[in-house]
């Protein structure tokens, strides 16, 4: 049972908070890189409760506090110039690092921006989302997840809002039993046309359409361990005594998890505390076969996420466009074929906070109790200063195939070897 004190402890994010601070001690996806390809790269993003501008400049990408250090003027709507962004106020000038290198309003000579500079934090780019710092000391290195390493042809990023705390909606990927209810669809669509969708497609040697597995096969057995970057789960649903399917997810701890998205594609998904009651998922498809047809898996997900915000199309506001006359026949929620509106039911309907005190959970949650154990030792080290974050990782296997029943645990590893090897970028 959590008790209040932990939940607060691990739901809190803002500066200073133990949970925040931990956190902070990770990179953590501010944007699209989509999002700052228009003419005015400048954008105002809110992140771990502080208010922040993001832009870009022929150097590369700056970050930092929103509101200028001279009299607080609204700097995302400064002027972006090739070295830097001025205040629209008074013209300061800020280079990428926060460092004021401009006050002109000022006499000649003054030497006033020399003693001037702003809250900023260090900014990459990874796999089309651009990455920032907000810790202490130096930045850890990136692992080499997969994610990371594939080329850009195979990858595609982007990016959802939910009106909920970052941890419910992390805990929603730490969770397989649901697949089986929430995304339970009444009838199989033609696999052939069922790319850039999750749970439409094959699982790897075979020919039965995921949806089906999920739905008749809905008493999963669900193992989980510990591993060097987080988590790992394995959820077996027997088909047969000769055949078991089995997916295999990961959580990336602290905030990200990676599952299958079918037999050559994973998702990696980070989320990200907007502030305590709101948060932005960030979505890496990574292929290990052909390139991404990033037009089309574009152009599906901004039918329900639509930019320049990505804020979806449904929630509280509409019953996250709930259909009581689908639910009878075509999907069990009643609330579309989108699965990323069921997750968001999910999460949003508990409260922005969910009360943890309140739940009662069942053997299905061993995820969730082994991960919130692990987030409670990690931020009690982080306060002590006892935590060293490695990233000297790569991987992980991501797997969602039919196998022999006896020998499961082989099957696994060796589909994920198969499926590296005959990748062109994975081997």
């Amino acid at each position: 049972m959590i008790s209040r004190e932990q939940n607060e402890l691990m739901t809190r994010i803002g500066p200073g908070t133990p949970a925040g601070k931990l956190l902070r001690r990770y990179w953590q996806p501010v944007a699209l890189v989509d999002e700052m390809k228009d003419e005015r790269p400048v954008k105002a993003v809110r992140l771990f409760s502080e208010n922040l501008v993001l832009y870009k400049t022929n150097s590369g990408y700056g970050l930092m506090q929103r509101h200028c250090p001279h009299r607080g003027a609204d700097l995302a709507y400064g002027r972006i110039e090739a070295d830097g962004l001025r205040c629209s106020f008074h013209g300061w000038k800020f280079d990428g690092g926060g460092k004021c290198v401009e006050t002109p309003a000022e006499p000649e000579g003054s030497r006033l921006c020399e003693h001037i500079k702003t809250v900023s934090y260090p900014v990459v780019e990874k796999s089309g989302i651009l990455f920032a710092y907000l810790g202490e000391g130096a930045a850890p290195a990136f692992p080499a997840f997969d994610c990371f390493v594939a080329p850009d042809a195979y990858t595609f990023a982007f990016k959802g809002y939910w009106d909920c705390n970052w941890l419910q909606a992390l805990e929603v990927g730490i969770d397989p039993a649901h697949a089986s209810w929430l995304h339970k669809y009444f009838e199989d669509e033609d696999t052939a046309g069922s790319y850039g969708k999750q749970f439409r497609g094959v699982p790897s040697d075979s020919d039965l359409p995921i949806s089906k597995v999920l739905r008749e096969y809905d008493r999963p057995e669900i193992r989980v361990e510990r591993a060097e970057f987080g988590m790992r789960l394995q959820t077996l649903r027997k088909i047969s005594d000769a055949q078991t399917h089995i997916r295999v997810t990961n959580i990336l701890f602290p905030q990200a998890f990676v599952i299958p998205m079918n037999a050559e594609m994973t998702i990696t998904q980070f989320h990200v505390p907007v502030d305590d009651t709101g948060c932005y998922w960030y979505s890496i498809f990574t292929s290990f076969g052909g390139p991404v047809d990033k037009q089309t898996m574009r152009e599906q997900r901004l039918r329900t996420y639509p930019a320049p915000d990505y804020k979806p199309i449904h929630g509280r506001h509409d019953g996250w466009g709930f259909d009581a006359d689908e639910q009878k026949s075509k999907t069990f929620t009643g609330m579309g074929f989108d699965i990323n509106i069921h997750d968001q039911f999910a999460c949003e309907s508990q409260g922005v906070i969910a009360d943890r005190t309140k739940e009662n959970l069942g053997s299905t949650d061993k995820g969730i109790v082994l991960y919130r154990r692990m987030l409670l030792d990690f931020i009690k080290k982080n306060e002590a200063g006892q935590l060293t974050v490695n990233s000297e990782f790569s991987g992980p296997p991501t797997i969602d195939g039919i196998g022999p029943t006896e020998k499961i645990d082989e099957y696994w590893k060796s589909a994920d070897e198969k499926r590296r090897r005959q990748s062109k970028w994975a081997a």
